[in-house]
């Protein structure tokens, strides 16, 4: 059972940086992207050729992320310059990063158990266990999957704040008023996607090297997993700023890892885990809405039963 839990944690680590991908296209720019299950392939497949080919991992880490990013910007372009609706151009994209997944990886799927990888490089560190009471809080290598994410939270949160940062928010937020402003929103739109797929690009890339294999469909379902860790932690660790609803993302992102964990050792079958997801999806969406419908529907006191209760 707690090595089923750490290995969540783990998991759940780095998901959270494609949930961050998700989170800067979904809540900033406020763009339907699919081009996630794509992209998050098109990283594994990438890094995990690149590797079997024996380049260093943090290189093809590296240019799975850059691969990522163009795959984002393609999706900018088509929705921006070949004015094709953004929820169609994500799927197109990701329809065609199948195929080129497959022609990347010349088969279906490629183990990376006898190569070196990330993984194993943080293996070989050593870290220790973060224990407390003789029981293991967390992993040495969840430990240094933890400083990771964190360096992607933080850059993040600073480049929301700086000038280009900023117009992508406000793109986001209104591109009519922006647009009057002198902003050009088709570039902040194609930079926003490209940075999300950059993000989810990496995590596939991360993934693979973690699990030891990429797969052609290993993309599929990621942007439900990515809106879930989303959702999920905005209403468990809300999401009031930047900064909040970043840490709130990579929390959320623990937490749905944890709950697949848990059903799956209550005896579930894997293959109900789409299902889960798309219930918890569900729950974390209409309890919030309900509970505020049954406050405002509840009967205000007056005056004289206040100063009873009283």
């Amino acid at each position: 059972m707690g090595i089923a839990l750490h290995g969540a944690i783990e998991q759940g680590l780095l998901f959270a940086v494609m949930a961050l991908g998700v989170y800067l296209t979904f809540r900033i720019l406020n763009f339907p992207d699919l081009t996630v299950d794509g992209s998050f392939a098109l990283g594994g497949a990438l890094a995990a050729k690149l590797i079997i080919d024996g380049t260093n991992p943090l290189l093809a880490t590296v240019l799975a992320l850059l691969a990522g990013a163009a795959a984002g910007a393609f999706t900018g372009v088509l929705t921006t310059k070949g004015k094709i609706n953004g929820l169609l151009a994500g799927i197109l994209t990701m329809i065609g990063l199948y195929s080129i997944n497959l022609r990347i990886m010349e088969r279906a799927n490629l183990p990376l158990l006898r190569e070196e990888t990330l993984y194993t490089f943080v293996q070989d560190l050593g870290v220790p266990n973060l224990v407390v009471g003789g029981i293991t809080l967390i992993t040495g290598v969840a430990l240094v999957f933890l400083v990771l994410v964190a360096l992607v939270k933080v850059w993040i949160d600073w480049f929301l704040h700086t000038d280009l940062g900023l117009d992508i928010r406000a793109t986001g937020d209104n591109a009519k008023m922006i647009r009057s402003f002198g902003a050009n929103t088709d570039t902040t739109t194609i930079i926003g996607l490209a940075l999300s797929n950059a993000l989810v690009a990496g995590s596939g890339a991360l993934i693979a090297q973690y699990q030891g294999f990429a797969d052609v469909g290993m993309g599929i379902g990621m942007i439900v997993i990515g809106l879930a860790s989303v959702i999920v932690g905005e209403v468990l660790f809300g999401s009031s700023s930047i900064f909040r609803a970043t840490i709130a993302v990579i929390l959320g992102s623990i937490v749905y890892r944890l709950v697949i964990a848990l059903a799956l050792q209550a005896g579930l079958n894997p293959s109900d885990m789409k299902l889960i997801t798309a219930l918890i999806v569900i729950i974390a969406l209409t309890v919030p809405a309900v509970a505020k419908g049954v406050w405002k529907n509840q009967p205000k006191k007056g005056p004289r039963e206040a100063n009873a209760d009283a």
